[in-house]
């Protein structure tokens, strides 16, 4: 048994510890702000694949009416009025959803209705997928009307005059490239950042449709918004190519072509980000893409990616299953991330019961300078040998008796 002077005793010895009736209470585990992240990704992910985006109402579009009035209203041919209206776009986005997730707190069930409920705005994974089909439904039957009519859907090119392949060229490689904007990104972004990197890289990627173009509008003042969206896009690029590259069998493609085709072609893009997905698809699915494309009656004329034919319409709808099971593994991704960080979080959350504690003097000074736990050890020392000279004058006492 440990008598009261001997627990000073131990107390004294041990630089560091209290001198507290009992043993120090253990520090509760301190959960972090990201409780039910990983099923939210998961639970959101599953609803954008059963019910899609909705015709009307939609967040994102509302987002895009306030942000298409602002620009209206602060439009100027300068870089530094267009970062101050991306920044002025984005941060209120991320912002809220940071916001949500604080007020969800601890809450496992609030937290993750609050993901699930971001993560199905801000995917656009079916919706995606659903317009290219009925483009591959229209050249399968060859009513080019249709597909041309269904193109600005996809993506911004001059749909009037294009042939049956270069369609489908456009819609395979818009296929590729959304698949990160509208899946892959927003995942990541949301499994590293929470609701609020959910929201606010929709934020970015929105914006950069809307302004982020060269025209003689746009030059400047789109400039801000097109460059947070490279940066924005610089991992999740790399990761859908390389998910591309893992799972190309799933649409009859081999790995180590599209491997090679990533590599060899990945730069010769215009886009640092989409490059990668374009040359990553077009080596999992055997076709050639890339070439000239009109914007706006504008001609940009981009590098050949890939060494196949160009593609048709069943080289779309295996696009389309690529693109599907890219969507799938990316869930599987964020949500494992997600769970690493919240339980990386709850560990640096949580503080062994027995770790050592300031110096008493520097702790009550607040301060933990190296002077100040030089003055407490110098008066330790006495009340050490104090203590010592107690222990011994007691055992000769016990031994005399």
């Amino acid at each position: 048994m440990v008598t009261p002077r001997k627990a000073r005793h131990d107390a004294l010895t041990w630089p560091g510890k209290h001198t507290v009736r009992g043993p120090p209470p253990a520090a509760p585990a301190l959960m972090p702000r990201r409780s039910g992240l990983a099923s939210g990704l998961l639970l959101g992910s599953a609803l954008d694949a059963v019910l899609a985006d909705p015709r009307r109402g939609h967040p994102v579009a509302v987002f895009g009416t306030a942000a298409a009035r602002a620009e209206h209203r602060f439009w100027a041919a300068s870089r530094a009025r267009g970062a101050l209206f991306a920044l002025g776009c984005v941060g209120p986005a991320a912002a809220t959803g940071w916001a949500g997730q604080r007020l969800a707190g601890r809450r496992a069930l609030p937290g993750a209705a609050l993901a699930a409920a971001a993560t199905w705005v801000v995917l656009g994974g079916t919706s995606l997928t659903a317009e290219a089909a009925g483009i591959s439904r229209a050249l399968a039957a060859g009513d080019l009307d249709e597909a041309r009519r269904r193109l600005p859907a996809l993506c911004g090119r001059d749909p009037a005059g294009l042939s049956a392949d270069e369609l489908a060229r456009a819609a395979v490689e818009s296929v590729a490239e959304n698949t990160c904007d509208a899946v892959v990104a927003p995942l990541l972004w949301g499994a590293a950042a929470g609701v609020g990197g959910l929201l606010g890289y929709r934020a970015v990627n929105t914006l950069d449709a809307m302004v982020g173009h060269h025209s003689m509008r746009y030059e400047r003042f789109g400039w801000a918004a097109a460059r947070l969206d490279d940066v924005a896009n610089v991992v999740p690029a790399r990761v859908t190519a390389a998910l591309a590259v893992a799972l190309a069998p799933a649409a009859g493609g081999n790995g180590r072509t599209a491997l090679r085709t990533l590599r060899r072609d990945g730069g010769a893009h215009p886009s640092p980000n989409a490059g990668r997905c374009e040359a990553a698809f077009a080596g999992a699915l055997g076709v050639s893409l890339g070439g000239t494309n009109v914007y706006q009656g504008r001609t940009e004329r981009r590098g050949t990616l890939g060494d196949g034919p160009p593609p048709g319409p069943a080289d779309l709808d295996r696009a389309i299953r690529l693109s599907r099971v890219i969507t799938a593994a990316a869930a599987c991704l964020a949500a494992l991330i997600a769970y690493l960080l919240s339980a990386r979080g709850r560990g640096r959350g949580t503080r062994p019961p027995e770790s050592a504690s300031p110096a008493p003097l520097a702790r009550d000074r607040g301060r933990h300078d190296s002077a100040h736990i030089l003055l407490w050890a110098l008066s330790w020392r006495p009340q050490k040998r104090k203590a010592l000279a107690r222990a011994r004058r007691k055992t000769d006492l016990a031994v005399t008796a």
